[in-house]
């Protein structure tokens, strides 16, 4: 028995010595954690910041704690925002010679491709270099590549140059098979967020509508590039067509994609070269990471005047983001702190930055009505990101100014509603019945043991025909056109900004560094703060607000790509508004 006990103490002891060093070293994880995320970079002369194009770019990203516990998942995920910030810091700093590009697997949407390529054009106006490498160039990689002053690739590497397809994932039949049809409702001939539950393949308005965007995107990207590497658009479009992701290596070089063929080893000394770094010393590099705290050059302006730059991005108030960082629009949040905004007397002007797919309409309209009040006493400018359709578009309306990329999606204007018939999985498959009373007859509406009768069905539709006649009356007010002239341009069809832009629908075309500027000017402001709202999280409210799934949605994501957007929908899709705004949900486009 003292033996018994004596084990028994031994165990509990250890246990508990155990635990302690667990917290210990837990502790100081974190605490190397924090003071290394709050070091301030120091840059060293002769530098050159080396831009990884890899992994997935969102609108902002902040890694939480846990991600930090995992490096793969820190160094695959880049915030546009972020990716902006340091080329300009690149720029003007002295110590920074130049930017090495360093080409990859990219997964970014059109409009921040183009972003950043607007930007890498501009740091070169400072007479730097940018060199670009890549063992295997993606073709959106390589169209931010095309800026550099050389262009390199590996003698046994890639360079995908083929041209745009697009495609989106089908679920009826899936559905199906299990017992699930969707009852659908919607209003406008091109609102194909729909499609994808009662058929298999596009409808022709859709496919007419796909075509019509893609090649728009397509036509910006061949003209950027061609104007960079001095070949023509009819010759880029014959080297599409060659696709040349399977062509050799010296085959870049002969057409005038690329500058010349090295091995990493000949790239690192000519950057030695360029910086006039000897050969036996080590080059000075810089990492975004490392870029993001370097202190901006421009000493804070004193006086106390803000213009504001707020960040609305995501799916609206349904949570479910295809990008597992972006906790989507939340409706309440967005309109209190554009409230807050809207009565602080030193913020002059509110850029609304807005990538949104769309989501709830009910959510929409409400951030509407903020951003109409907003309106009222400070100049608003939206700049629009990847996407700024249907929801994305409807907060957009109402705003002073609107501006967007020329390959923003946006438009979308229609409302849909999607309720799912289970009825036959539970009765037929599962072999569960329903049965009850009701003192009037449409008391039961949305039983799970029945479809929607045709009494119910026209309830939900002129519900949704009143949410269209309502989106529509917003877009009209806020562009100072008639109702009927934004319905020939509604119907839930998609454009990129070059097109909306003609159908004045948007102002302006150009980036979120040209909103300020407009945003500045609107509201005759001359000098000020640039600062970006909602602030990101410090270490510590970052550690006690992190999903633990997170992280498991983030490496499925980089696993399916595009198309995990339709699983998690299928997965959310009981959970959304009875009414939505949004376009298509899983495009892909690549």
């Amino acid at each position: 028995m003292k033996e018994f006990l004596r084990s028994t103490l031994a165990t509990i002891v250890g246990v508990l010595v155990c635990g302690v060093l667990f917290a210990i070293v837990g502790v100081t994880v974190l605490a190397g954690m924090l003071a290394t995320s709050s070091t301030e970079t120091i840059v060293k002369n002769n530098s050159v910041f080396v831009l990884d194009l890899k992994g997935v770019v969102t609108e902002r990203y902040q890694p939480t704690p846990f991600d930090q516990l995992f490096s793969d998942a820190v160094s695959s995920r880049h915030g546009l925002d972020d990716i902006l910030n340091s080329i300009r810091k690149a720029k003007e700093s002295d110590k920074i010679k130049g930017i090495y590009l360093n080409a990859g697997a990219l997964m970014c949407s059109s409009a921040s491709l183009q972003e950043i390529r607007d930007a890498l054009n501009d740091f070169k106006e400072s007479g730097k270099f940018v060199v670009a490498y890549g063992d295997a160039y993606t073709q959106g990689s390589y169209y931010l590549a095309s800026v550099a002053d050389k262009v390199i690739v590996n003698p046994a590497g890639s360079l995908s140059w083929h041209g745009l397809a697009a495609e989106s994932m089908f679920y009826k039949d899936l559905l199906e098979k299990v017992g699930v049809k969707m009852q659908v409702f919607r209003v406008g001939t091109y609102k194909s967020a729909v499609e994808p539950f009662i058929g298999t393949e596009m409808s022709p308005a859709n496919r007419e509508q796909t075509l019509a965007f893609v090649n728009s995107i397509w036509e910006e990207m061949v003209a950027g590039v061609a104007e960079s590497r001095e070949i023509s658009v009819d010759s880029l479009d014959l080297l599409a067509d060659r696709n040349m992701d399977f062509q050799p290596a010296e085959a870049y070089v002969e057409c005038g994609l690329a500058d010349t063929l090295m091995y990493k080893d000949e790239v690192l000394a000519y950057l030695k070269s360029l910086t006039e770094t000897d050969e036996d010393e080590r080059l000075a590099t810089l990492t975004l990471d490392e870029m993001i705290n370097v202190s901006a050059n421009k000493p804070k302006n004193k006086s106390g005047n803000i213009i504001a730059v707020y960040y609305a991005y995501g799916e609206i108030d349904n949570n479910m983001s295809a990008s597992y960082d972006e906790e989507g629009i939340n409706s309440e949040k967005v309109i209190k702190d554009l409230r807050d905004l809207r009565e602080d007397d030193h913020v002059k002007a509110v850029v609304l930055r807005v990538n949104s797919p769309g989501g709830s309409a009910y959510g929409s309209e409400q951030i509407w009505r903020e951003v109409s009040l907003l309106k009222e006493e400070k100049p608003v400018v939206v700049s629009m990101g990847d996407y700024a359709a249907s929801g994305g578009y409807y907060i957009s309306c109402a705003a002073t100014k609107i501006m967007a990329e020329p390959t923003t999606l946006t438009g979308s204007i229609g409302i849909f509603g999607l309720i799912p018939d289970a009825s036959e999985l539970l009765t037929d498959k599962l072999g569960l019945h329903f049965d009850g009373v009701k003192t009037n007859k449409l008391a039961d509406i949305g039983s799970m043991g029945r479809p929607l009768n045709e009494e119910e069905g026209t309830l939900i539709q002129n519900m949704v025909n009143q949410g269209y006649e309502l989106f529509t009356k917003r877009c009209a007010d806020g562009r100072g056109m008639t109702v009927d002239s934004i319905k020939k341009i509604a119907e839930g069809r998609v454009w990129t900004g070059v097109m909306a832009k003609e159908l004045n629908l948007v102002d302006e075309l150009g980036g979120i560094d040209d909103a300020v500027e407009l945003a500045a000017e609107l509201s005759e402001t001359e000098e000020y703060n640039l600062v970006s709202y909602p602030g990101k999280e410090d270490f510590f409210t970052s550690l006690m607000n992190t999903k633990a799934d997170r992280y498991i949605h983030g490496r499925m994501e980089e696993y399916f790509g595009d198309y995990y957007g339709g699983f998690r929908l299928l997965e959310n899709v009981g959970r959304m508004d009875r009414l939505q705004a949004r376009m298509p949900f899983d495009l892909h486009i690549r």
